[in-house]
């Protein structure tokens, strides 16, 4: 297992570890980083050991290709995604050193922002496969926020909606999530549009009963989970889903709606059946 501490994540307003339809996110060996920037920070210290371009699915809203690199971290090899390297192998790179541009991927779903790919191989291993990555854990905590469905449209795209609430209780203090309905747990990934998502119990919170969001129950387990047959609606029309993601600097419910007309300002509850 790596465990990814507080300088490591210090570039990265937003983490997710379970809010993508692949396979290392569905078995929790992966991290998507989003720096917010164009420039992508490096979330490891280490030697560059590969830097090759690599194929993806063609999108019309994403580049052409995507690109691997590989950092021997000491301990074990980091494979990146989405990055088109300034760096060579044999360089040597600090947390926090720009690595190159962010790549639109054709790996991503229309309403995902541009991030860092984040997994690890042992010594040994293809560093090329994804399939048998290292589990990832965050190594500092993630407190959950509460929510009763309600919001404003602060910001809209053509396939998503951001909302005012809940908002982050102390900017910049540290991670958050959105808080299942008994506060017991923190929920991570793409409901109900990944099949597969996460639930991570809050330290000193965690009891027996099952996860639940506006009333519906979710999961009775932690961990990788899958979700169940549900339709998340926006003032009473259905949508795509929620995208749930960990923030440390802003927080609020990201609506995935391409099929739903959304306007900033608008007043909206949100309802899960």
């Amino acid at each position: 297992m790596v465990t990814l501490g507080a300088a490591a994540l210090e570039p990265f307003p937003r983490v997710a570890r379970y809010n993508s339809p692949y396979r290392a996110h569905r078995g929790g060996r992966a991290i998507d980083l989003y720096p917010g920037t164009a420039v992508a920070p490096s979330p490891v210290a280490g030697t560059v050991t590969m830097n090759r371009q690599a194929g993806a699915p063609s999108r019309p809203y994403a580049a052409e290709h995507d690109y691997l690199l590989v950092i021997d971290t000491g301990s074990e090899l980091a494979r990146i995604l989405h990055v088109d390297p300034d760096v060579e192998a044999g360089e040597t790179v600090e947390i926090g050193d720009p690595l190159g541009n962010l790549v639109r991927s054709g790996y991503f779903a229309p309403w995902v922002d541009n991030h860092v790919h984040l997994g690890f191989r042992e010594y040994g291993t293809d560093p090329v496969r994804a399939s048998g990555s290292l589990p990832v854990e965050l190594g500092v905590p993630v407190d959950g926020v509460g929510w009763d469905g309600t919001g404003t449209i602060g910001e809209a795209g053509e396939t998503y909606a951001v909302l005012d609430s809940p908002a982050h209780p102390a900017p910049g203090e540290g991670f958050v999530g959105l808080a299942d309905d008994t506060g017991q747990y923190v929920l991570d990934g793409g409901l109900p549009h990944y099949e597969t998502g996460g639930v991570h119990p809050i330290p000193g919170r965690q009891g027996d009963g099952p996860a639940s969001l506006l009333g519906t129950e979710l999961t009775p387990g932690t961990g990788t989970v899958e979700w169940p047959d549900l339709t998340v609606r926006v003032n009473g029309q259905p949508i795509t889903g929620l995208s749930l993601l960990l923030g440390r600097d802003r927080f609020g419910a990201k609506l995935i709606c391409p099929d739903l007309a959304c306007s900033v300002g608008e007043s909206v509850t949100v309802t899960v059946d």
